[in-house]
C-alpha cells in the first residue's frame, strides 16, 4: 500500500462533514454524495460512511442497503444449498468512490473491507453483498477482491456471506 491508514477513521456521514470539496471524477458518484446520501441516511434508505483522514477531510465514501436477489439469478452451485424461496437476502453495496486526491493509497479497498465487515456484523440475514459495478475498471476491481459475476449480469457481481466471513476469521 503506498500511503498510510494511521489516523484515518471511517463514520456515518453526518451534517458535520463537508462533502462539497469531494470529487472522485465520476460525475454519478460525486452527485450521489453531495445531494443525495444525506436525504437517503434521513430516510432509511442507504447508509453512507465516510473516510475521514487526519485533517478532518473525506478521503472516500461507501453506501450500504438492504436488497433481495431472485434465486434464479444466482448460480446453480450455490443455490442447490438455499432454501427455495424466490428472494434471497442481500446486503448492496450501493457507491463506493474515492477522491481523486487519493487514488493509490489502498482507500478503497479499506473502505471496500470496512463494508464487508459491516455487512458481516450486521444483525440482519444477508446471504450475501451485493455490488453493480459502474464500469470494467470497477468490475475488475470488485472481481479481484474475490466478488463473482452473476451469470446472466457481468456488470452485477456477489460475494457470499460465507466467503466473507472467512476473510476475518
Amino acid at each position: 500500500m503506498a500511503g498510510s491508514l494511521e489516523g484515518v477513521r471511517v463514520e456515518i456521514l453526518g451534517p458535520q462533514h463537508d462533502r462539497r470539496p469531494f470529487a472522485s471524477g465520476v460525475e454519478p458518484l460525486d452527485r450521489y454524495f453531495r445531494t443525495q446520501a444525506g436525504q437517503e441516511a434521513r430516510k432509511n434508505i442507504a447508509a453512507t460512511f465516510v473516510l475521514v483522514l487526519a485533517d478532518g477531510s473525506i478521503a472516500g465514501y461507501y453506501s450500504l442497503s438492504a436488497t433481495a436477489v431472485m434465486l434464479g439469478e444466482l448460480p446453480g452451485e450455490l443455490t442447490r444449498r438455499l432454501p427455495r424461496y424466490p428472494l434471497v437476502p442481500a446486503t448492496l453495496l450501493g457507491r463506493l468512490a474515492v477522491d481523486q486526491k487519493h487514488r493509490g493509497k489502498g482507500y478503497g479497498r479499506f473502505l471496500l473491507a470496512d463494508a464487508l465487515l459491516r455487512a458481516l456484523r450486521s444483525e440482519i440475514a444477508s446471504f450475501a453483498v451485493v455490488v453493480d459495478a459502474k464500469d470494467q475498471s470497477a468490475r475488475r476491481f470488485y472481481e479481484r477482491e474475490g466478488f463473482l459475476p452473476f451469470p446472466d449480469q457481468p456488470m452485477k457481481l456477489f460475494r457470499p456471506m460465507a466467503d466473507i466471513a472467512a476473510l476475518f476469521k
